[in-house]
């Protein structure tokens, strides 16, 4: 993204840059894209996509180069400048954010803490939970009851090691990202009580890990960094 940040900005024409921060009314979104519509017209589409983001976006909007940047982190101001005003986008994708990392799905974990794209510490691991089946009666029920104290054990097993991890950085961290599967981390955030200090720096992105191993960490953070770019061309 950085280099082709760089590329557009030695081009020359009527442009202008538009940044939306993430939880803007329609309305605002709305009156922002009228700047815009003076260069080109805007797409129908945009402020929905806009409103969608949960992190914000930025429009570059000119006679050569028509895009949206919707960013990994949180853009933090509001602003409408002429020209490439590209530097808040910069500054943005080059901080050094400390980053958590927590990826969990039934019987294996990982957490890892990254300062930028390196990590400083990790932890992965497994534990016993069976799968479910399909028999009936009471052994069914006897069997779900054991598989829930299994998984209740695994959670807090994960949570000791979240705290481990994480305690050694409790103000330090500007973001907490999950991954793996939605139901299991809605029920371990449920039962692991201290994550909910983290709740003003967790971001809304699920990392989609299939399994949750130390080098599955680097391919997440990989992805966490990365930023969603959507071009428009004029037809021909």
């Amino acid at each position: 993204m950085l280099n082709f940040l760089d590329e557009i900005d030695i081009n020359d024409g009527s442009v202008v840059c538009l940044y939306f921060p993430p939880g803007l009314p329609a309305s605002e979104i709305e009156g922002m894209l009228i700047r815009a519509s003076k260069i080109g017209d805007v797409p129908p589409e945009l402020n929905e996509i806009i409103s969608e983001s949960h992190t914000g976006c930025a429009l570059i909007w000119g006679n050569q180069y028509r895009c949206l940047v919707r960013t990994p982190f949180p853009i933090e101001e509001k602003r409408v400048s002429d020209g490439y005003d590209l530097q808040p986008l910069r500054s943005l994708l080059n901080r050094e954010f400390s980053i958590a990392l927590i990826i969990v799905r039934l019987g294996d974990y990982a957490i890892g803490v990254f300062e930028g794209e390196k990590r400083i510490s990790s932890k992965a691991g497994t534990g016993l939970v069976h799968s479910r089946h399909k028999k009936g009666g009471s052994s069914q029920r006897r069997f779900e009851r054991h598989r829930e104290k299994q998984i209740e054990s695994f959670f807090t097993r994960v949570c000791g090691r979240v705290r481990e991890q994480l305690e050694q950085y409790p103000g330090e961290l500007d973001y907490l990202i999950y991954g793996g599967d939605s139901n299991t981390l809605r029920s371990f955030r449920r039962q692991c009580k201290s994550l909910a200090t983290f709740d003003d720096r967790t971001l809304k992105k699920r990392l989609n890990v299939r399994k949750p191993r130390q080098k599955s960490l680097e391919a997440a953070i990989a992805d966490v960094w990365s930023s969603d770019l959507i071009e428009w061309f004029e037809s021909k």
